[in-house]
């Protein structure tokens, strides 16, 4: 799947934004294929696959910033995956939502 550098650039930029305002290494968010990051306080994950991951399009991941996606339908309908005791983010995109502007 091809990158979009436009795509790329935000996401990155979102996802640094994320890290400043939740940092830590206990959850792992994934927007393939632009990037991922560790956040969120907690254990740290140092080695295989971690235990709390978080993974969505950049389509959805600009939703549920943009408040035009609710994290309990992105979870049933599949267009988000959340494993692990601590990889409910929906406090922290709500949050989110309220705070971080996204450009078009």
């Amino acid at each position: 799947m091809a990158r979009d550098p436009k795509v790329l650039a935000q996401v990155k930029t979102l996802l640094d934004e994320i890290t400043a305002i939740a940092p830590g290494h206990a959850v792992e968010l994934r927007i393939p294929p632009y990037a991922a990051i560790q956040c969120c306080e907690g254990p740290k994950h140092t080695r295989g696959t971690p235990p709390n991951v978080v993974e969505m399009g950049a389509e959805e991941f600009f939703g549920l910033l943009k408040g035009t996606l609710e994290w309990s339908d992105g979870l049933r309908d599949g267009r988000i995956t959340a494993s692990g005791e601590r990889s409910d983010l929906s406090q922290l995109f709500q949050r989110l939502s309220q705070t971080i502007r996204i450009t078009e």
